[in-house]
């Protein structure tokens, strides 16, 4: 079955590459046709993806895959609809003066075969956005989907066909030894979301082909909590963004840093919160379960270990349900100052787990900061500018949001991607088109040059020339 599945995925990338250099320029209409295509996939199907993805979790919020999922990747197809004439259009350059009247522009060219490796946590938004941004860009794509959702994988499969051509949209499931074949063919360019872990791998395996990698990972985000902000809103904000999917989105705030001495007060204001957001969590359709019996235990483990080194540990269950044996559901956990050296303070969490750290000082908040790996994601709540400019120039994260969670992903005029650990490259609205493009430098000489008085045989009319490009330069 393996090598069935790895010969499919050879074939599908060499029809790939065939179909692009019969047609490496696709026209705007052609593009536009791709993107309505993608367009009637997300809309035609809603129920049927909603249904998949709540199989594969063992019950995940249909409204947040509505929301978090479908709502995303259509405003990402319209947008691109609306601004890919310009996106497409050759760019004027200035010309510096030793090379008038010659002319420069930037030609925005199709890359050829992309791949996408999309993780199980957001399946079809994470999917499907990359796959928006390179047929914009007029590429073909083959994507490999988690096999930790695998009735949604086979569902994308079964609409990818009836969409698309396989000469323009593939995809391919299976394991995680088909993920290893999948990233190491000779794409054009790779786009990766997932650990930083594993994306590290994905680096080795695409860099023996040379392939441009663009990893979309995670890492700890941190919130910030200043003492100029208002503790309510924050933790509304907090709770909301922390418990979308059950914590499990990378950009998830994955600790707190509030002020000395309120770490207590914090984790009141969140559990209040919290049980306004879930009154109910067992049989709650809201309240997202966790995806797999691994990621469920790993957690607990945290959890335990937290407990056993004597942090505070606060289980927030509103209504004191049991959830049983086969439940994956997590009640959402406040751990408050838990030791540096814990699995929840060195690992990224990935679930409905929050830790609260008090600081001192804003120095002493920056610090924590910048001693770990560069996050994905940094948020500041409070209304002291000073500060908010402080934690802005003197931090180094992916993307920022102020005074909420989350928002800076959903901007299409801006770009979404990590730095160091938490990733590389970008893409969203124009940076995903860009992503996948090459954009060629092109020089067009024009008749009236006077280049070649600068040829051999050199003398004096070389000099005399030589000397006014000094001048003027």
């Amino acid at each position: 079955m393996l090598q069935t599945r790895q010969d499919a995925l050879g074939e599908r990338f060499q029809l790939q590459r065939a179909a692009f250099e019969a047609q490496p320029f696709p026209d705007l209409g052609v593009r536009k046709d791709r993107l309505k295509r993608l367009l009637a996939l997300t809309e035609r199907h809603e129920a049927d993806i909603c249904a998949a993805i709540d199989a594969d979790f063992g019950g995940r919020s249909v409204h947040e895959t509505r929301l978090a999922e479908l709502f995303v990747v259509r405003a990402g197809i319209h947008h691109a609809l609306s601004h890919l004439k310009g996106w497409m259009r050759e760019r004027r350059v200035a010309t510096t003066m030793p090379f008038l009247p010659g002319r420069n522009r930037l030609v925005p060219q199709p890359l050829g075969v992309v791949g996408v490796v999309s993780p199980w946590n957001y399946p079809f938004q994470l999917a499907v956005a990359p796959v928006t941004a390179a047929l914009a860009a007029g590429n073909r794509v083959l994507v490999k989907p988690s096999e930790l959702t695998p009735a949604f994988s086979a569902l994308l499969a079964r609409l990818a066909g009836e969409h698309f051509a396989p000469d323009e949209v593939s995809v391919i499931a299976g394991d995680a030894e088909v993920g290893k074949a999948f990233v190491s063919m000779p794409f054009d360019h790779l786009l990766f979301t997932g650990s930083t872990a594993v994306g590290r791998q994905v680096a080795i395996a695409a860099a023996a082909n040379l392939t441009p990698v663009t990893l979309e990972l995670g890492g700890k985000s941190p919130a910030i909590l200043d003492p100029s902000c208002d503790l309510d809103t924050a933790a509304s904000s907090i709770a909301y963004g922390k418990l979308l999917n059950a914590g499990q989105t990378c950009i998830a705030p994955d600790y707190l840093l509030v002020p000395q001495g309120q770490a207590g007060t914090v984790a009141a204001k969140l559990a209040t919160a919290i049980a306004r957001l879930y009154p109910t969590l067992r049989d709650n359709p809201d309240y997202t379960a966790i995806v797999s019996d691994r990621h469920y235990q790993r957690l607990r483990d945290m959890i335990a270990e937290a407990r056993d080194a004597g942090a505070d540990v606060i289980e927030v269950n509103p209504a004191r349900e049991e959830f049983g044996s086969t439940s994956r559901k997590l009640p959402p956990t406040l751990v408050k100052n838990p030791g540096s050296n814990l699995r929840l303070m060195r690992e990224e969490i990935f679930g409905p787990v929050l830790p609260i750290v008090e600081y001192t000082t804003l120095d002493d908040a920056i610090d924590h900061v910048n001693r770990a790996d560069r996050p994905l994601a940094l948020y500041w709540f409070g209304r002291d500018s000073g500060n908010r400019q402080r934690i802005l120039r003197e931090t180094v994260a992916g993307g920022v949001t102020i005074n909420d969670c989350m928002l800076h992903l959903v901007q299409e005029n801006q770009p979404f991607g990590g730095v160091g650990a938490s990733g590389m490259g970008a893409y969203h609205g124009e940076w995903g088109f860009r992503t996948f493009s090459k954009e060629k430098p092109v020089f067009l000489q024009s008749r009236l040059s006077a280049g070649g008085l600068l040829r051999p045989p050199y003398g004096k009319t070389f000099e005399r020339i030589f000397s006014l490009l000094r001048q003027i330069t």
